[in-house]
């Protein structure tokens, strides 16, 4: 009986190694699984139209289009339909900001106020036992570091202690949910200018704190560079890579490619959104001048793949290096401990970071990723060697479907 326990249990062992991660394939008939649960998400309302996408091996296994793009317009959503894809633009301008780093142009220790004359010194809001709010000097410098991965202390400005402040100079609530900059008449290093004006809610270093981090990287590209933020990421990253239709504002020849987004409703189901901040959002028709490195992109699901693909690569694609293998495995390494998550969640430079199996969902460790306010989400696994791509605009997102999605792509893997 002990002899037959233990060649059960050996035979099991040697099934469980047989299906390693590293072998695992998308098996295209489990594909239905996933047409079912994302239909289900358009026929109940939940979400006015959806593209997904699963790229193993750099090969696109998986691309398909559901419900609407402009329901009210009568426009089908298809698989070439632009996303605004908010903070999923973090990870671009991170990677220009690596990019300055390889090339000696910038530290990871540089201190943004060498940059930024606002952010040579800062100051933290801090309250009382009472809850009066007072200000203090930062205890030392903000870094390239500190604001690609978070710890900066800076926030999107609607706190209760800071939110005032922020409004008045036309940030945090009076922009939109406070990452919103796209209406604004005036260059992104203006804005972050006025930034480092406001406290901070956090001593640098101390705290994850998910804000204007980014935005603040973008302007320190403008001025490294010397180039505009969109023509960085245009001339280093998009063209060569061939992302055709990722920029920050639409070319109006393109507005019937551009999906409308959708709120949720206190019933679950969706709603056209209205203009403004906290909607449509003014990138076809506004002044087209500031480029928010920490949410301004517009792009497909096929373009941002093959972002995603050059990362999963180690930063090359067909011949065009964005990175260094050793660049992208910092970026996608936790860099903060546990400031981020206690649960097997990091974040690297410009990257959430699995660290142990179970910690999010299905994925892998040493998968990374993120996902943007009008609910997309994408994914890099190396182990299993998969990209996921997907694209809705509903804000705010009430649904499930970033958790889902990703559990539908790897129970088709065998």
């Amino acid at each position: 009986m002990r002899t037959t326990t233990f060649a059960i249990i050996a035979l099991v062992g040697a099934s469980l190694a047989a299906q390693a991660p590293t072998q695992l394939s998308f098996d295209s008939s489990r594909a239905p699984v996933i047409d079912r649960a994302l239909q289900r998400y358009v026929d109940s309302d939940k979400v006015a139209g959806i593209v997904a996408l699963v790229m193993q091996d750099g090969k696109v296994v998986y691309e398909k289009a559901f419900g609407w793009a402009d329901k009210e317009a009568g426009r089908k959503m298809t698989t070439d339909t632009i996303f605004r894809i908010a903070s999923q633009t973090k990870a671009i301008t991170s990677t220009a900001v690596m990019q300055l780093v390889e090339e000696g142009s910038l530290a990871l220790s540089t201190r943004a106020g060498t940059v930024i004359p606002a952010f040579a010194r800062t100051n933290v809001a801090v309250a009382n036992e009472r809850g009066v709010v007072s200000q203090v000097p930062a205890r030392r410098p903000i870094t390239i570091r500190d604001l690609l991965t978070h710890t900066a202390g800076i926030s999107y400005g609607t706190e209760p202690s800071v939110s005032k402040l922020y409004e008045a100079k036309g940030l945090g609530p009076a922009a939109g949910s406070g990452w919103y900059t796209a209406d604004k008449n005036e260059g992104v290093c203006d804005t972050m200018e006025r930034l480092g004006s406001l406290p901070f809610v956090s001593q640098p270093g101390e705290a994850w704190v998910y804000g204007y981090n980014t935005d603040v990287l973008g302007c320190i590209v403008e001025r490294v560079s010397g180039v505009s933020l969109d023509a960085y990421i245009r001339d280093h990253i998009t063209t060569p890579l061939g992302m055709k239709d990722t920029q920050f504002f639409l070319p109006p020849a393109l507005k019937d490619r551009f999906a409308a987004v959708y709120g949720s409703g206190d019933d679950g189901k969706y709603a056209r959104a209205p203009e403004g901040g906290r909607g449509q959002g003014s990138y076809i028709d506004g002044p087209r001048r500031n480029f928010a490195g920490g949410a301004g992109l517009l792009s497909t699901a096929r373009d941002y793949a093959r972002f995603l693909e050059a990362m999963r690569r180690g930063g090359s694609l067909d011949g065009t290096r964005l990175l260094s293998p050793l660049s992208v495995k910092l970026m996608a390494t936790n860099q903060v401990g546990v400031l981020h998550s206690t649960t097997g969640l990091g974040w690297g430079l410009g990257f959430e970071t699995v660290d142990r199996f179970g910690a999010n969902g299905m994925s892998s460790e040493g998968a990374f990723g993120w996902g943007g306010a009008y609910g997309s989400l994408y994914r890099v696994d190396p182990e299993t060697r998969l990209v996921m791509s997907l694209m809705i605009q509903l804000i705010p997102n009430t649904t499930d479907i970033r958790e889902v999605f990703p559990s539908l792509v790897y129970q088709a893997l065998r």
